[in-house]
């Protein structure tokens, strides 16, 4: 007769709950340039964490922010670019580029505040970043009134992760975003959050974007360029009566040990490449969308 208590499998303890360290990379979306000559996007907020102390009690928040939309020209009338939105891990907040300012033909909007902010336009100053919020600072201001004289209508650079965006010349063109920050979690160097260039009306030289996937600003009757996809970069501000390009979307980056799996509720779009050098890897880059994350 089968003996049935010694057939019954006895149940499996669960592992008990440690702490780990994990290093940790967020960067927020880049801001959209001005349309209309307007400045350049200010790049998405950077901060860079190590041998950050996590449980595998706790699951944790984690969004990857959007970039913000360029300034269109209704009416002929530039538009201020958008504020790029949030990068998110745990109780780590990186802020959203500022928009780009944008151009009226009389007057100018105002660049908007951001993790980096956004450039000026031909009438207005720069905004800030926030250099002062955070330790290391996230980011820095988008470039000021645009000099020499009368001429014509450019726009200052979005601010870098690393550095302020360029002041916009009259006589010459657009302000060049301010650089990005280089740094090696993922396993290679790759270079973050660089500002968006700013635009200029015909006559003037396109301005280039910050190191860090800050869009070009142009010159002339052509839109601003978007800054790129994943580095938090700013949008370019926009040339003679065009849109500025949108800012590109943020990034996080988890680098954990390899004895311990990170699981995902659902939603965002993440990969984990094979270990080495005992760590994983775990890359965030769908945008817009929260989800937590638990290791165990």
């Amino acid at each position: 007769m089968l003996n049935i208590i010694s057939a019954i499998t006895a149940p499996t303890t669960p592992p008990a709950p440690f702490n780990f360290t994990i290093d940790y990379l967020v960067v927020a979306g880049g801001g959209g340039g001005g349309g209309r000559a307007g400045g350049g996007g200010g790049a998405g907020g950077y901060r860079n964490f190590t041998t950050q102390t996590k449980s595998t009690q706790t699951s944790y928040t984690l969004t990857v922010g959007g970039g913000g939309a360029g300034g269109g020209v209704p009416a002929n009338v530039g538009v201020t670019g958008t504020q790029g939105s949030n990068s998110v891990f745990a109780t780590s907040t990186s802020t959203g580029g500022g928009g780009g300012a944008a151009d009226s033909g009389t007057s100018t909007q105002a660049a908007t505040t951001g993790g980096s902010g956004g450039g000026s336009g031909h009438l207005s100053s720069g905004a800030a970043g926030n250099a002062g919020s955070f330790s290391p600072v996230e980011g820095f201001a988008g470039g000021s009134n645009p000099s020499g004289g009368s001429g014509f209508f450019s726009g200052s650079g979005g601010g870098g992760s690393s550095v302020v965006g360029a002041n916009g010349n009259s006589g010459s063109g657009g302000g060049n975003g301010g650089n990005g920050t280089a740094n090696s979690i993922s396993g290679s160097s790759v270079t973050y959050a660089g500002g968006g260039g700013g635009g200029c009306a015909t006559g003037g030289a396109d301005s280039t974007g910050g190191t860090g996937g800050g869009g070009a600003g142009k010159a002339g009757n052509v839109a601003g360029v978007a800054g790129n996809t994943n580095l938090g970069g700013g949008g370019g501000g926009g040339g003679t009566i065009q849109p500025g390009g949108n800012g590109g979307s943020g990034i996080v980056i988890l680098k954990y040990p390899d004895t311990i799996t990170a699981t995902f509720s659902g939603g965002v779009t993440q990969s984990t490449p094979a270990p080495s050098g005992g760590f994983k890897i775990t890359t965030v880059t769908a945008a817009g969308v929260s989800d937590t994350v638990s290791w165990a």
